[in-house]
């Protein structure tokens, strides 16, 4: 029997909104977060040009924001555990009549080996995967091994000041600019809706790597 669900519908700027099912039980994949609404709005501004472009979502979840990104012509690749591959399959048949680019849901386990997701993506898109601290080495180990020197990662998260996450996202940052330079993106340059002052969104870039 099908998990009762409930539609979040997510309006696009040309054409029909969004419709991505839920899960009322099932942990923190199977809801449609603030972080990924901002981030998928974003990526319609069109600041990062997606058409033909191979993108990859990591965390996925219900697959908002990779769905958003196929629409807009880029040929995507959402990942999350195996537990969520039912909900982003149902996700992407009810948008694939939106899709202009491709869609395809796989399993990622953070910290294993992603040889069959080479060569490095365009862009790694990343919404509020940042909040279990046993998961920081697994995940950053991931964006090293996926990232080539022209991959873009989009991170975008909710600052949030309960208990262990401010330490928590501290330690993250820290972690990431051994290898990585990080730019946060202005607020005025998110949608103008879809934009609040606690949800920030970081491109990241490998350093260049220094020559012998």
């Amino acid at each position: 029997a099908a998990m009762a669900g409930f539609v979040r519908e997510l309006e696009r700027r040309a054409g029909p909104a969004l419709r991505l099912e839920q899960r009322a039980a099932g942990g923190v994949g199977c809801v449609v977060w603030d972080a990924a609404l901002v981030l998928a709005k974003f990526l319609e501004t069109g600041a990062c040009p997606l058409a033909r472009r191979h993108v990859l979502e990591l965390g996925a979840g219900t697959g908002a924001v990779g769905i958003m990104a196929a629409t807009l012509g880029a040929n995507v690749t959402v990942t999350d555990l195996q537990e969520l591959q039912e909900l982003l399959m149902v996700n992407i048949e009810n948008n694939k009549h939106l899709v202009t680019g491709s869609v395809r849901a796989k399993v990622l386990k953070w910290g294993e080996d992603v040889t069959e997701f080479q060569p490095p993506p365009d862009y790694i898109l990343m919404a509020d995967c940042i909040y279990y601290e046993e998961s920081l080495e697994p995940l950053l180990k991931t964006l090293k091994d996926l990232t080539g020197p022209d991959t873009c990662v989009l991170c975008c998260y909710e600052q949030r000041t309960m208990g262990k996450n401010p330490e928590i996202e501290r330690k993250y940052f820290e972690l990431l600019q051994r290898d990585f330079e990080l730019e946060r993106i202005p607020l005025d340059r998110h949608d103008e809706e879809y934009r609040s002052e606690d949800i920030h969104i970081v491109s990241i870039h490998r350093k260049p790597t220094v020559g012998p």
